[in-house]
């Protein structure tokens, strides 16, 4: 006969008992009488399960939840668990996956005893996440799985129930202390709102007083300008009313001070105008040493530098005449008279 297996399933196919094939999904012709075949799931598996058990206080729980496994290795695992099918049917002749769940879940409800019998019921209830997390470690590194060649993948652990009185109980509790807080937050929101109301007295006075202060400030300030001014007043009406004699004597004492800055003015006129003529004296003697260092022709020379002609020519007459007893004999002609003095002219 025709034999067909699904693509989910790895086969071992045994001819006399001894094994021919093996693979996914085979599919074969065989005599039923001297063939047979074990069919072992190649995916996931998902197994369900429910442990009660007693945490450190002596205290019920149940933990509901699933756990997820495969096979790795088929040969290992179908040595262990009977896989074999009806050819006809291909129908399994036990039940081998349930049989594997259950010892899976064993050892998990072992490791889940360990976990739970380590916490107190309080904390246990909560440590869904905790317990999951050692126990899916705790299975992945069991050496029975190992050896019969299963891999746990998942463990969720869905809830941690307590027994239906200390659930009462804990609900009480759990109540109790929730009227409490609420009790505890509503004595906290009407000290505040006694702080707050405080506060805002404290903050009013203190506006208060402020403003009385700037009222004072206001006050003692308008006092001091009506004296002042009353002080200026007064000094006002005491002018008025000085005689016609002070009032003279503060004239003559008010041109007595105007002569003696005007003696002080013309004192600081003398004594710049005695600088000055320091210093055009100084000026002079500065000069006429510098001349007398001189010899007597430079200065005559210098002398003649702005002369006018005529003067020049005067000049060197008397100098003709201071030397009249070296000279033999001088012709002046009219003609030379002539043109000098027109040359002058």
């Amino acid at each position: 006969m025709f034999v067909k297996f699904l693509p989910n399933q790895y086969i071992l196919r045994y001819r006399k008992g001894k094994l021919v094939a093996e693979g996914q999904g085979l599919s074969f012709l065989c005599m039923e009488q001297f063939n047979s075949a074990c069919a072992v799931p190649v995916s996931n598996t998902d197994a369900d399960f429910i442990f009660e058990e007693q945490t450190h206080d002596f205290q019920k729980v149940s933990v509901q939840g699933q756990l997820t496994y495969r096979i790795t290795d088929y040969k290992l695992t179908a040595s262990a668990i009977d896989f074999t099918v009806n050819l006809r049917t291909r129908q399994y002749i036990n039940e081998p996956m349930r049989a594997l769940s259950k010892r899976i879940v064993n050892i998990a409800g072992v490791l889940v005893k360990g976990v739970v019998g380590e916490m107190e019921m309080t904390e246990a209830v909560q440590s869904s996440r905790a317990l999951a997390e050692k126990v899916l470690s705790g299975l992945q590194n069991d050496a029975e799985l190992k050896g019969l060649g299963i891999a746990v993948t998942g463990f969720s652990v869905l809830q941690i129930a307590a027994a239906p009185e200390t659930a009462r109980a804990l609900e009480a509790s759990t109540r109790e202390e929730i009227l409490r807080q609420a009790d505890d937050a509503l004595y906290e929101r009407r000290n505040a709102s006694i702080e707050q109301e405080r506060r805002v007295k404290e903050n009013e006075l203190n506006t208060e007083i402020s403003v009385e202060e700037k009222k004072k400030q206001i006050r003692e300030t308008e006092i001091a300008t009506k004296r002042m001014v009353l002080e200026k007043e007064n000094e006002i009406e005491r002018i008025r009313t000085l005689s016609e004699a002070e009032r003279e004597q503060l004239r003559l004492d008010a041109a007595i001070e105007l002569e003696r800055k005007r003696r002080e003015l013309a004192d600081l006129r003398l004594e710049n105008a005695r600088k000055e003529a320091d210093a055009e004296a100084y000026r002079i003697s500065a000069v006429m040493d510098a001349y007398n260092k001189l010899s007597p022709e430079v200065l005559v020379a210098l002398a003649t530098l702005n002369m006018e002609p005529e003067t020049l020519i005067a000049q060197a007459f008397d100098k003709l005449a201071v030397n009249s007893e070296k000279i033999g004999t001088l012709n002046i002609t009219p003609d030379l008279l002539a043109s000098l003095t027109t040359r002058s002219e």
